[in-house]
Order: C-alpha cells, then structure tokens, then sequence
C-alpha cells in the first residue's frame, strides 16, 4: 500500500495566518508539530516511509524538506510546477507509482489538514476500505455529520451505506440540517482509496484532458513534472472530475474522531476552551467575552465583550469576523489576491531552511529585514542583478563569503556587498547569527537571487 499526502493547498481561509508562500500545512495551531509532520507521523504508523509521497508545489518544496527532516532521512516528493486542483496531483503522482511501483498496487490518498486524536481506529478504518479497492471500488471515507456544517462536502448513500449515490457539494444551512436528520448522509473526509489500474481506466474514460497529459509525464528518468505538460491540466478537483461521474465509488464509514483543520470555525472547535468557552492564544487580555477564538501572534491583543468572534492577529494583518463567517475568509484572501496585495503572498517573517527572516522597514527604493541564521546552516552562494546589501553583524559570528574571500564578523561589524558581487552569509559555529540587512535599490524581490551553491537543492 502506498500513501500520497496532499501538501499543495494555499490554505485560504485560514489568512492571515496561512499565506500563499507558507500554508496552513506548514502551521502549528498550539502545537509542537505542524498539521503536515502531524499527518506524516500518522500515516508512517501503518505504512513505510518509503512508500509515502508528499504532492506539493514547487514555491513550498523547501519548507516541506524542512519539516520532514527529523522525520524522515530522504522523504519522497513531488512538486507540481504550477497549482492545478487535487485531481491533476492525484492523477500525477498515481502516474509515477504505476511506473515505479505497478498498477495493482492499493493507493491512499490524504489531505494534510485533518486532525485525528484516535490514531488505532483510524488506521483500523482506512485498513477495512482494502478489500473493496482490491474489487475494483474507489473507495471514500465518509464521516458520520453531528451537525449541521455548510463548509463539508456531503455523501448521499444508499441504505446499506456503501453504496454512494450522489456527492453534494457545501450545502446550506437549512440543507444540512436535512441531511444529518436523514442518516444517509456523510461528510466528506477527503480520503480516497484505490488500486492505481482502477484510477488510471477512470481518468481515461472520465477525464480525457487530464489523461492527455498524464499519459506523457514519464517518470522513469526524473521525478521532475515538467512546466508544459502540467500547465495544460484543467483546474478541478478529485470529486468533480471522477467521483461524481464514476460507477465504481464504495463507501466506508470514518470510525475513527475527524475534524478538517480548514476554518477558524474549526481550530476554534478542536481546541481547549475556558470556563467561557473562549480559546485564547498569544498575548491576549480578555475581558467578558464568550464563545470566542482570539489569536495573537506578535501584539498584546485586548478584547471586551465579545460573543462567537474570531479575532487573528499577525504583524501585517488582522481579522475579524463572526464565528459563522469564518467560510468567507477565503473571499478576503482572493480580494487581496486580485489586488496584487503581498498579505496574502507572505509573512513579514519569512521561514527558510537555515533560519528566518523578518523584514522591519520598507519604502520606496529600500527594505531592511533582520536574518536569523541557525547554528551550523548557511545561505546560498547568490548574486543579485538589482539590489546592493549592508550587513550589520547584531549577534553571534558571521562568516561573509565575498568575492572568494571569506570575512569574519563580530557583533558591531558590518560589510558592503555591491550589485552582482558573489557572496554568501555562512554560520558554521555553534550559535545562532542575527544580522541587520538594509537592500537598496530599483528591484528588491526576492526573485533577484541568482543561486550558484546551495546546500538545500534550490540551484
């Protein structure tokens, strides 16, 4: 059996938290452990490490070799070059099993944003759906509804349960209260079971434009999907392009506690509350609220009175909204979108593979951030084609590699570094490094890097 966790979403309505360059997969909710290492550590109970892969996109690839290095010495990933829905990534990396692995092999397929307190049930359901996908079923885990929710996908069985009749999609509220009075309807958890030879026929048969790419991805040189073969995939989901149209969709009960970790709404959900049912994280002073989520990344956040609030506070942004409203968070991530408005894009810290970056200043013609560096990591060796750099040295010891020269800085010391000089910031010792960097010039994107060396792969 092989497992596929779905790493690649932007985790819209979860902003301003989740952002485009650092999805919600990649956040811990008052956690240790992110909701994507959450999911590995689940999934690499009952199945090798070898036999998960990881479908992300090319912008979190690095992030996601980060968080999986303590779990997994060289885990597998595929990027896709360009986002295309859960159907195009399912159909990608079913491709590359078929080629590497063969076509009667059992697939899983995992969202990386559930949260499962009850491991053993759980690996007990997805266990019992093996059998009808050996027979040839598509198989869907269906979660029993305890309430009415209009942000869940719903299942229409039939009266054995098992057989599926029809997928609908986030009904109203009215609708759903229907539904889970019916007691044939499910949730839809998102996990999907199958044996490679069945998906592939169904994609052939249902989905001839995704086929048409697919049956050119080779995956027997390069695990690499090229830009224009996966540009040319349609934008559809998984539900849309092959369950709701299949003849061959079983249905298995979700035994095991589920929860899709995709609203605020949700988080608030499944964690503690107080005596006011409030969940308070961060620097929060509350006073007389109830029934409330507020969040506080980097500011004392201050609240009064409130009642079945979402209050999310973050160093460029702050939402707030009423708990029923949490759904529509996804249309202020697509407004800030369509304005080219970097809140939805990234962070003001920005987390790398050698430590982070936050920028503190920016205008017109410059931007100034302090750099983090780890003990032991370094950045690439890069140029840039628009932009010159200051280093002042706050913390720690640099090792400034400038030209072919190295420069050894202590706190108080700074260096130039000029438009197309080659350099790179390097910390082999045994603290962490903070240095002031102030960039000035007519571009300062972080696309003007040009990579020569990198420990991290990205050359």
């Amino acid at each position: 059996m092989y497992g596929i966790i779905l790493a690649g979403g932007s985790g819209s309505r979860l902003w301003p938290l989740s952002r485009d360059l650092y999805p919600k997969q990649l956040l811990n909710f008052n956690s240790d452990e992110s909701l994507l290492q959450t999911t590995y550590k689940r999934v690499s109970e009952f199945l090798p490490k070898n036999n998960i892969i990881i479908m992300t996109n090319s912008r979190n690839t690095t992030g996601i070799k980060m968080q999986l290095k303590d779990l997994c010495e060289n885990p597998k990933i595929l990027s896709e070059p360009v986002s295309k829905n859960t159907a195009p990534a399912i159909s990608a990396v079913t491709k590359y099993i078929s080629q590497n692995y063969g076509e009667d092999e059992i697939v899983v397929v995992f969202p990386s944003d559930h949260g499962i307190k009850d491991s053993a049930k759980f690996i007990e359901t997805i266990k019992s759906g093996e059998n009808l996908a050996k027979q040839g079923y598509i198989v869907t885990f269906g979660v029993k509804p305890t309430y009415p929710e209009t942000g869940y996908g719903y299942i229409h069985t039939s009266g054995d349960n098992i057989s599926v009749k029809t997928f609908i999609e986030k009904p109203d509220k009215e609708t759903a209260q229907k539904f889970v009075q019916d007691g044939t309807y499910f949730w839809n958890s998102g996990i999907f079971m199958f044996k490679v030879s069945t998906l592939l026929k169904e994609i052939e048969h249902l989905a001839p434009e995704i086929n048409n790419v697919i049956r050119n991805l080779d995956f027997s040189k390069s695990e690499e999907i090229p830009y224009n073969e996966f540009d040319k995939m349609p934008n559809i989901s998984l539900d849309y392009s092959i369950m709701e149209k299949s003849y061959k969709i079983a249905l298995v009960k979700f035994e095991s506690d589920w929860i899709d970790l995709g609203s605020w709404q949700a988080i608030y959900n499944m964690s503690k509350k107080d005596s006011d049912g409030n969940v308070t994280i961060g620097h929060v002073l509350n006073k007389d609220s109830k029934n409330s989520f507020i969040y506080s990344s980097s500011k004392l956040v201050a609240t009064i009175g409130l009642e079945d609030t979402i209050v999310v506070e973050t160093e460029d942004a702050i939402l707030v909204c009423k708990k029923d409203k949490a759904q529509e968070v996804k249309q202020i991530y697509e407004t800030l979108k369509e304005q080219n408005d970097e809140t939805y894009l990234v962070h003001k810290k920005v987390y790398r593979p050698w430590g982070f970056y936050k920028v503190i200043a920016q205008g017109q013609g410059f931007q100034s951030k302090i750099i983090h560096v780890n003990a032991g990591q370094k950045l690439s060796v890069q140029s840039h084609n628009h932009r010159s750099e200051h280093w002042v040295v706050l913390s720690g010891q640099a090792d400034v590699l400038l030209n072919g020269t190295v420069h050894k800085l202590e706190p108080g010391n700074s260096v130039d570094i000029g438009i197309k000089e080659i350099h790179s910031l390097q910390n082999p010792h045994s603290e962490d490094l903070e240095i002031i960097e102030v960039q000035k010039g007519e571009i300062l994107s972080e696309d003007d890097i040009i990579r020569y060396e990198d420990i991290y792969g990205r050359v």
